[in-house]
């Protein structure tokens, strides 16, 4: 039996790389956006991660006809008041990159100590099958945030995310590692345990 076909709506590899690594033996295909040859434009204003989510995955599915599935995460820190939040792929303005992003989020902090460090990355997953309602998942990953960058693994804010338990950033832990832990691994855990059980 051929495992259902799920279209990713993102075009960050990263992200697609780490959700095939997550769903590994689930009997579930995991689809890049670009192999159906569909293109969407998609403008993420909603004011959660949950909305974005939604967003993204009534766009593609409505595109394609495929069942979809789409992800909003980020980073909130405590002494920031949450920030980035649902900004964090945007945070500092259009032509930064994640070096940039990690930068000026330690340039905030800067002096605070660890106590007041506190931060979690925050995951939703929107899943879509028309022509039924979508569904939504969510997992959180708690932590605080690093003096310094550190690690090449991951992406994003990784290199300055250290999960609670761990003396390492994200982006010090080897992948196989991370992708047992994060917030998107909770997320897609739940999404995958759905499944399984309709």
């Amino acid at each position: 039996m051929t495992p259902p076909r799920i279209v990713v709506a993102t075009a960050n590899l990263g992200k697609i790389a780490e959700i095939r690594a997550m769903v590994e033996g689930a009997d579930i295909e995991i689809v890049p956006l670009a192999v159906v040859g569909t293109s969407v434009t998609v403008v993420e204003d909603g004011d959660t991660f949950e909305a974005n989510a939604l967003i993204k995955a009534g766009a593609v599915a409505a595109a394609c006809g495929l069942p979809t599935l789409a992800d909003d995460s980020g980073l909130e820190v405590d002494a920031l008041g949450g920030r980035p939040g649902v900004h964090s792929a945007r945070y500092g303005g259009e032509g930064l990159d994640d070096f940039d992003r990690c930068q000026r989020l330690l340039t905030e902090l800067f002096g605070a100590p660890p106590e007041l460090r506190t931060a979690r990355f925050r995951c939703a997953i929107a899943y879509l099958e028309p022509p039924e309602p979508p569904v939504t998942f969510h997992g959180t990953l708690e932590g605080r945030i690093a003096l310094r960058p550190a690690g090449t693994h991951g992406f994003g804010y990784d290199p300055i995310f250290l999960p609670q338990g761990f003396q390492e950033t994200l982006a010090e832990l080897p992948p196989v590692v991370k992708n047992t832990i994060s917030h998107r691994f909770h997320a897609l855990e739940a999404l995958r345990l759905w499944l399984r059980a309709r």
